[in-house]
């Protein structure tokens, strides 16, 4: 046991494993016993049975263009954050000009709730895909920008210094000394960003949606139907849960001397 326990110690791929369908099952099983109890009303705390058979009326009605729609939303929000804030970001971490220009005016905004632009969103852009879309943006796209600038800053200014020592000029450190170095911490940080995404998908369907997985789950809470709204957040975590899982797997495969 002691071995299991020592810092940063490897464990045994079987334990891991164990311990981690643990993780799910221990939860499930305490949920079932609580709702057993009765100790709480059904309409609180639905048990794990009338959960699942709201998922099963869910499906066969418009569970799969509900996820759709919410995908959609999140990955175009999330995509148009990192296109737009992974180069300001690296540009702020490598030249001080730039940082004094824009850090001081990210570090002010991305304390703002998302939630807060909702009525200037729909001032400006209306009440289209393209405004829970706007949401989304907002809510990861300054997070983005300091996280890279940050990651940048961590490349060792020894590796610069040989990059000069061999001539390279400034648009090659940028690229390859630079953008490289920083790379694997700039994945991983859009790994973390992609699950705040998901965490803003039920506000940015709060603006006139009528359709998607935050929709539903609000409509649900309309008509006091808590067995959806567990479906619906357990689905959300499910997905999210995919997209970390999938970076995680391109993570090793792009940087995969980096485990070494």
């Amino acid at each position: 046991m002691m071995a299991l326990t020592n810092i940063r110690d490897t464990i045994p791929r079987w334990v891991y494993v164990i311990l981690s369908v643990a993780g799910f099952v221990i939860p499930l099983a305490f949920w079932q016993i609580l709702s057993g109890t009765h100790i709480f009303s059904a309409l609180f705390l639905p048990s794990p049975e009338r959960v699942f058979k709201s998922f099963g009326r869910w499906a066969v009605s418009n569970l799969w263009e509900d996820t759709y729609v919410s995908v959609y939303q999140v990955v175009s929000g999330f995509l148009l954050a990192a296109v737009v804030g992974v180069p300001i970001g690296i540009y702020i971490g490598t030249f001080k000009i730039v940082e004094a220009l824009l850090q001081p005016i990210n570090d002010f905004v991305r304390y703002m709730p998302a939630s807060a632009f909702i009525p200037l969103v729909l001032l400006w852009i209306g009440i289209g895909e393209s405004a829970k879309v706007s949401i989304i943006f907002i809510g990861v796209f300054f997070q983005i920008i300091v996280m890279v600038a940050d990651a940048v800053r961590n490349v060792p200014q020894k590796y610069l210094e040989a990059a000069y020592t061999m001539g390279a000029k400034k648009g090659e450190i940028l690229s390859y000394v630079i953008f490289r170095g920083a790379a694997p911490d700039i994945f991983n940080i859009l790994r973390v960003n992609m699950g705040w995404a998901w965490t803003y998908l039920v506000i940015a369907e709060m603006v006139a949606a009528d359709r998607g997985l935050g929709f539903a789950i609000m409509q649900a809470q309309r008509f006091m139907d808590t067995p959806k709204i567990f479906v619906g957040i357990i689905i959300i975590g499910f997905l999210g849960l995919l997209f970390d899982l999938s970076f995680r797997i391109m993570h090793r495969i792009f940087f995969a001397w980096s485990y070494k």
